[in-house]
């Protein structure tokens, strides 16, 4: 799997209100004790991200996560930018991702995400 659908199939776990799929999509991408972590939360394993990303989805039904930028990575380090859209249309800020991949490219370990633009 490339690094680009890697960081896809993980955004498409936040954007489907299939629980099943979610399910299915964050498993094949999410390492054993990866941990997720942004201003609001922090979740350890896939159980606790897949419990958060259920109230987004709850509390914002048909919301979805794209990916904006291209996935830069070096040292098992990656770095993607994304945005929230509604089902309207409308997105609040963009956002920005960092996350640890393993050694193979396989599985992520850890994303650490900040949300709107950096301050200059």
């Amino acid at each position: 799997m490339s690094l680009t659908l890697l960081v896809d199939t993980y955004c498409a776990a936040w954007s489907t209100e299939s629980a099943e799929q979610r399910r299915a999509l964050l498993l094949s991408v999410w390492s054993d004790g990866a941990t997720y972590t942004d201003p609001t939360v922090h979740a350890e394993g896939a159980e606790e991200l897949l419990a958060h990303i259920a109230g987004i989805q709850a509390r914002h039904p048909g919301a979805r996560i794209l990916r904006t930028s291209d996935v830069d990575i070096h040292h098992g380090v990656a770095r993607f930018a994304w945005k929230f859209v509604m089902p309207d249309g409308t997105s609040p800020p963009e956002g920005l991702d960092i996350a640890f991949v393993d050694a193979d490219r396989k599985r992520i370990t850890r994303i650490i995400g900040f949300f709107g633009a950096l301050k200059r």
